[in-house]
């Protein structure tokens, strides 16, 4: 482990993001980009009045947490069994979507995030190539997206905006597909698009796309804290560095009981908040493990675990959602530190952020 001053050196100060009170819209497209402010109305697709005027559509799109996450085995195919309990919360991006007129043969993507390519290694645009092969539509799409998950963050951000393009195309061309197959569908393309089809919290198994609907472990009033360096950290390096003598045992089934045991009081154990990806990510950035040891440790920590989601780089603190005061010092500038409360999703409908930081939304920039 680093010093207190290598680590200052890697993570340059706080940075709070909190999510607003974004929810499922029917908007015109030209005001998708960045539009977060507006009353609920049902997500239900209509056409726009006027000649040549398509329908448009407005989603948030969420990410997750893994409350636990087991490696079983390495597999002959060099993907890995997992084991994971996800969830999925309501720090989220901002998706418009547009069906473009008849005739076009390209998809538009238009993200406020320069750095992320809008080609087709963007999980939208494979999204979108996956939901034309699967149906048989020739319809293509303008869509919107303003980030404000982090990536590299191990909280699936990618994953959800793969995930909610998926459903909104089924929902702008006239539902072809069910429920059922775009979970089945989405696992072509990415091990944790599937759990967004869950009901919000699943147990999920395989590389990730089998998924089982279980109840919230925990209330979804429980307050979380997100803390993450500006150090983003690669999925496929992080399972590369993994050494299976070094895992847990714990049985994924007995950590699942554990949680839906002790859940209700909104207090989980830090013993049953497993992640056999922490080893390799530690390995990678020794200051990942500093920066959860003093989470843990913080003079009155009001969290009943502190954990990394997914491979990292994200820290998860459960219990509460207020920064630890060492994390006010100048040399924490640059961590994304965000609320976040569980959301689930009514069968037929698509996620809605929980609401809680509509008064602080203006006061906090819209991505790290």
């Amino acid at each position: 482990m680093q010093s207190s001053q290598a680590l200052r050196g890697r993570m340059q100060a706080t940075r709070y993001a909190s999510t607003s009170s974004r929810v499922n819209r029917i908007v015109p497209f030209s005001s998708a980009v960045g539009s977060r402010n507006g009353r609920s109305i049902a997500v239900r697709v209509r056409a726009a009045t006027g000649s040549g005027s398509q329908p448009h559509l407005k989603l948030f799109s969420p990410s997750k947490i893994n409350l636990f996450l087991r490696v079983m085995r390495r597999r002959e195919d060099g993907y890995h069994d997992l084991a994971s309990l996800f969830h999925v919360i309501d720090l989220g991006d901002d998706m418009g979507f547009s069906l473009l007129p008849e005739g076009a043969t390209k998809d538009s993507l238009l993200c406020s995030d320069p750095t992320i390519p809008s080609d087709d290694s963007n999980l939208v645009i494979k999204a979108l190539n996956l939901f034309r092969k699967k149906t048989g539509t020739t319809r293509f799409f303008a869509v919107t997206l303003d980030k404000v998950v982090p990536h590299g963050a191990g909280l699936g951000g990618g994953s959800g905006n793969a995930a909610t393009t998926l459903w909104a195309a089924n929902e702008l061309t006239g539902r072809p597909a069910t429920a059922a197959q775009l979970l089945q569908w989405s696992g072509d393309i990415g091990s944790d698009i599937s759990v967004f089809f869950s009901q919000g919290a699943a147990y999920c198994t395989g590389r990730g796309e089998v998924v089982e609907d279980v109840a919230p472990p925990l209330p979804l009033s429980t307050p979380l804290l997100l803390v993450k360096p500006p150090v983003g950290l690669a999925t496929p390096k992080i399972f590369k560095s993994l050494d299976l003598n070094r895992r847990s045992t714990a049985d994924p089934k007995a950590l699942l009981a554990g949680m839906a045991a002790s859940g209700p009081s909104g207090r989980v154990q830090q013993a049953l908040c497993v992640n056999d990806l922490e080893q390799p990510a530690f390995d990678n950035l020794p200051e990942l493990a500093q920066l959860k040891a003093e989470l843990a440790a913080a003079p009155g920590s009001p969290f009943s675990a502190v954990f990394m989601t997914g491979s990292g780089s994200t820290i998860v603190g459960v219990g509460s959602d207020t920064a630890p005061a060492f994390l006010a010092q100048p040399q924490y500038k640059e961590l994304f530190v965000s609320p976040a409360r569980l959301i689930t999703r009514k069968p037929g409908q698509w996620y809605v952020p929980s609401g809680q930081w509509a008064a602080a939304r203006s006061k906090a920039p819209a991505h790290a």
